[in-house]
């Protein structure tokens, strides 16, 4: 029965998080005019799609792949690879993402950093490289001594949830943001009237919301935690530990 419902709540996540990447790219798409890579407004565009589909969606995805119990009973190394893999797709489509929003800011001579949104997200992608890089060294390397990866282990862990946590905050700050900056500073309907482009935004910041929720979720359910086994070693996973 538990299996059952690990495998419901999963596919929930699943669809949660596709959801998440069809609605970013609805709104850069049918509301904001496309996507291009010239500078440009429709440069900007490339943005939430890429921050929201890598620093939260496949990041996401990334932290449950030893929770499916069919890799239980397979062995651990492929899947370490698969996960390190994952997020560094992950961790690459977040630095395209802010590829995109620094050049557009320079075409327009706007300023770098200058909201809470930015600090929040710039600092996140920060963590999430230190984390990736410091988790290749402690966990895949075969070289690693077994006394570093004790102690990096609950820092690995801690470090993996404030990630998520800190992207989920910087993907509905930045579409608060955008919202603000795109309807208030045009001719169309202004933000407090709740226009259908505000609710579809907002729509999306809820499906974010969620899918953040359902992964903490079944992170934080110890049945459907990876059982140990003599000589695994140290879990890859960022909340493995967690128990």
């Amino acid at each position: 029965m538990s299996s059952v419902f690990f495998y419901v709540t999963y596919t929930l996540c699943l669809c949660l998080g596709l959801l998440c990447v069809l609605f970013v790219s609805c709104w850069s798409s049918l509301w904001r005019g496309g996507f291009s890579w010239d500078g440009s407004s429709l440069q900007f565009n490339w943005h939430p799609v890429l921050m929201v589909s890598g620093l939260v969606v496949l990041y996401g995805y990334a932290a449950l792949v030893y929770r499916v119990p069919l890799t239980w009973r397979q062995k651990k190394l492929p899947w370490k690879l698969v996960h390190a893999g994952l997020m560094l797709l992950a961790l690459l489509l977040s630095i395209l993402g802010l590829c995109a929003v620094f050049d557009f800011h320079r075409s327009f001579n706007i300023a770098h950093l200058y909201s809470l949104h930015s600090w929040v997200g710039i600092c996140t992608v920060a963590m999430f490289a230190f984390q990736w890089s410091l988790g290749l060294a402690g966990f895949l390397f075969p070289f690693s001594p077994p006394g570093f990866r004790s102690t990096l282990k609950p820092v690995h862990i801690w470090v993996g949830k404030a990630i998520l946590i800190l992207s989920v905050t910087s993907c509905i700050s930045g579409i608060s943001e955008k919202l603000l900056f795109t309807l208030n500073g045009s001719t169309g309907e202004p933000y407090s009237s709740l226009p259908v482009e505000a609710k579809f935004a907002n729509s999306l910041g809820l499906l974010i919301v969620a899918f953040g929720l359902v992964v903490f979720g079944i992170l934080s359910k110890k049945k459907w935690r990876r059982p140990e086994s003599d000589g695994e070693g140290v879990h890859l996973l960022l909340s493995e530990g967690s128990a």
